[in-house]
């Protein structure tokens, strides 16, 4: 080993040697250009690596949730309603929202039917058993927060306060004007359906929506987002709407099969009465 000396512990040779300085030797030649230029590749592929995953995280776009603030009040004391006629759009500036309605009902096993996620995601639905926008009762309207493609019709649902405007235009031509008393979020294993679904003695609207945590295992969201709101004015295209204070199941006089949150109609008095409970699908 020339100059180099071994060294012994415990009785046994060590297998490296260095010089009489205790240093080891620097290398006899250094690294290679082409070592250099890979290492410095491998370098910027992890940088760049840990850049896109920050970037895709950072991309990621969350609806926006209701606050404790915006909470207010579900119900009203205004007392201005509207006859019956059907949905026909429906307007919310404050989030951009400016949708054609669908006419839907329930499915088989009583949940609320929803708009296709492939065709229909950008469009909101009323629920054809419940109330006409602006006669006496509870008008529920829903759409999906988000579908396979982005944000959908009610992606910005959650970030409605109280005093927003709805506008729901209708087939005889009046346009509804809601007012919003509350945004409120509930989780789907505790949803309120009697407060959502039922009676009340003013003219409701309720605009529902997905919102809350997202469960990847099941394909839903957890929580719903509900905003309440409550008629304040009308504005007619040619003529003043005649007001009334009567609630009509429906154009055939009859009582719908059933009703989210087991509310049902009866067709001669037009008072709900609670059934069985059955939860919106989101």
């Amino acid at each position: 080993m020339g100059d180099a000396r071994w060294r012994r512990i415990a009785g046994f040779g060590v297998v490296v040697s260095w010089p009489q300085s205790g240093y080891a030797p620097p290398p006899t030649t250094p690294p290679s250009l082409r070592a250099r230029l890979a290492g410095m590749a491998g370098a910027l592929l992890i940088l760049g690596g840990v850049a896109t995953v920050g970037v895709a995280i950072g991309a990621q776009v969350h609806a926006p949730q209701p606050s404790l603030a915006a909470a207010g009040a579900i119900g009203s004391s205004a007392r201005l309603s509207l006859r019956r006629s059907l949905p026909v759009s429906v307007d919310i500036p404050a989030i951009g929202v400016n949708s054609k309605l669908l006419h839907l009902g329930v499915n088989s096993d009583g949940t609320i039917q929803v708009p296709s996620l492939v065709t229909s995601s950008d469009e909101a639905a009323w629920y054809k058993y419940s109330a006409t926008p602006g006669q006496v009762g509870a008008s529920v309207i829903e759409g999906h927060v988000d579908s396979y493609q982005g944000p959908a019709v009610f992606f910005r649902l959650g970030a409605l306060r109280p005093g927003d405007t709805v506008d729901v235009r209708l087939a005889d031509g009046i346009t509804a004007i809601f007012r919003v008393t509350g945004v409120r979020q509930y989780p789907k294993s505790r949803f309120p359906a009697k407060t959502i679904y039922g009676a009340t003695t003013y003219a409701a609207l309720r605009l529902i929506t997905c919102g809350g945590a997202f469960d990847y295992a099941t394909g839903h969201y957890l929580s719903s987002t509900v905003v309440f709101a409550s008629l304040i004015s009308s504005r007619a295209a040619h003529r003043r709407p005649a007001a009334t204070d009567a609630y009509q199941p429906g154009p055939d006089g009859q009582a719908p099969p059933a009703l989210p949150g087991g509310v049902t109609v009866t067709a001669t008095t037009g008072r709900r009465t609670l059934r069985r409970p059955a939860l919106p699908t989101g």
